[in-house]
This record gives structure tokens, sequence and C-alpha cells, in this order.
């Protein structure tokens, strides 16, 4: 059976997952971008190849998405990430009818309809107000580790809003919050709540349809989460592993385009 690959080249990260013939994941793997996608995409490759214990030549196909697809030499083609996210999450979660998707410095709200098909988006690519890099900036602020951000949500006493989604003004909004005496836990939870008020215009736009899936690295921010699923009052559908859901959905299209020139 077939062994292919889907890459997801994005802005912060680049992500990799190998699927054997029966669509199972074989490996995958998550690294920073860097300034040199082509080296990324490589390197990322080589990575999950390594896991899986095969070889490059091993690869029957390897499809390309994200906002470096162009950089992936070894793909054989090339598809928008809006398709991947959506054959992703509707692979792993057949009963889904909404992605959110926060990355690295982008944000997407993906209508999907029946077999993972898109409806209707919205993104936001124009800067990168509550994405992965925001929340970056806004620990550093915090001097805290961007990995208890999340946790930092559910120890809020006392609700502090921050009311600039602009990245510089926003640092400079929670330093001054941090100068008058708020506490880490409360400037952290006013900025998961900044994070879903944005989110939910986007959804706004599209059309709120159950069930909802969260994707992307902010997705590992279970305060972020919490303050979406607040504002939308429904749960979220969080996979395992949501930085991976692109190269997924990749993944899965390789194999179905691999499966067709067989056939």
């Amino acid at each position: 059976m077939a062994v292919v690959a889907g890459v997801d080249v994005g802005s912060l990260c680049t992500k990799t997952v190998i699927l054997d013939g029966n669509g199972k994941i074989l490996s995958y793997d998550i690294m920073r971008s860097g300034h040199y996608y082509k080296g990324a995409a490589e390197e990322s490759i080589e990575n999950a190849l390594k896991s899986a214990g095969l070889k490059k030549g091993d690869i029957s196909y390897t499809l390309g998405t994200g906002y470096g697809r162009g950089a992936v030499a070894e793909a054989d083609a090339e598809v928008t990430e809006i398709t991947c996210h959506a054959r992703g999450a509707a692979r792993l979660f057949p009963e889904v009818h909404t992605v959110i998707d926060i990355g690295g410095q982008d944000s997407k709200v993906i209508g999907i309809g029946d077999n993972g098909r898109v409806t209707n988006f919205v993104m936001n690519d124009k800067c990168a107000a509550g994405t992965g890099r925001f929340l970056e900036v806004m620990a550093l602020a915090l001097s805290v580790d961007i990995g208890e951000m999340g946790d930092l949500f559910f120890a809020s006493k006392e609700k502090v809003d921050v009311s600039s989604m602009c990245t510089v003004f926003a640092e400079s909004e929670v330093i001054s919050l941090f100068a008058r005496g708020h506490k880490k836990a409360d400037i952290a939870a006013g900025i998961a709540h900044a994070i879903a008020r944005r989110i939910m215009g986007m959804v706004g736009q599209v059309g709120l349809r159950e069930k909802v899936v969260m994707s992307g690295g902010v997705a590992k921010n279970a305060g972020v989460v919490r303050a979406i699923e607040e504002r939308i009052e429904t749960s979220l559908l969080v996979p395992h592993e949501p930085q991976i859901v692109g190269a997924f959905g990749a993944a899965i299209i390789a194999s179905e385009r691999m499966s067709a020139t067989i056939g």
C-alpha cells in the first residue's frame, strides 16, 4: 500500500504527517519554520521519516499546504490550508461543521459541509492579533512561559479587560495593567477573553454550526479554549495534537490522489 506525506509549512511552524495505505498516521513532526521555509520542510519530512523508520524513496506522493507550501521541494502538488484543515478536521471528527484554527500568525474560521467540503470561510492573515505569536509576546510581557498562559486563566479571580488586539498596543496595555498591580492570572484571562471576542466576530461572519473543532497551536492553550467556549456557548472538540490537522488533511488528499492514479 502506498505511503504518503502531507507537509504544512506555516509562518511559525512546519508540520509533516505520514500516512500508510490504510490512512493510519505512521508518524508526524512539528518544528519551527524559521526564515528558510524550504529547509524547514526538508528537515520536517526527514524527522517524520526517521520516526516512522522510512526513507524518502518510501513516500509515493507528497502534498504541500500552508503559507509556505511553495517551498516544499518534494511536493507532487499543493492545496490551500483552508481545504486541508477542513479535510483533516472532518476525518478526526466526522460530525464537525465549523473549524476554528488559530495558528502562529493567522486565524481562520471554516464552515464545513458533507465529506469535509468547505462551504464558507473567513481568514485573518493581515496581522498577528490573537495568534500564537500574539500569545508569545503577551507571555513575554508577563514574564511567564508560554505554556503557563492557559493554566493562569483558571487561577483568575478578577475580571481584567485587555481592549487592544494590536500586538504592539496590547503589549503596552499588559505591561501597564501589571504595573498597576493586577495579578498575572487576571491579565492572562483578559488576554484569552480578548482573543475569544475576536474569534467570535469571525464566527459571526461564517455562521456557527455545531459541532465545532478547534485546531492550531493556540488550541493547546486551555484558557483560550475555555474563553471561546464561553463566547460561542458550546464545547469545542480539540484533537490530541491540534497543530497537525492541516498536514493530516494534506496527507489524506495525497492518499486519495495516489489511489486515483493507481486506480
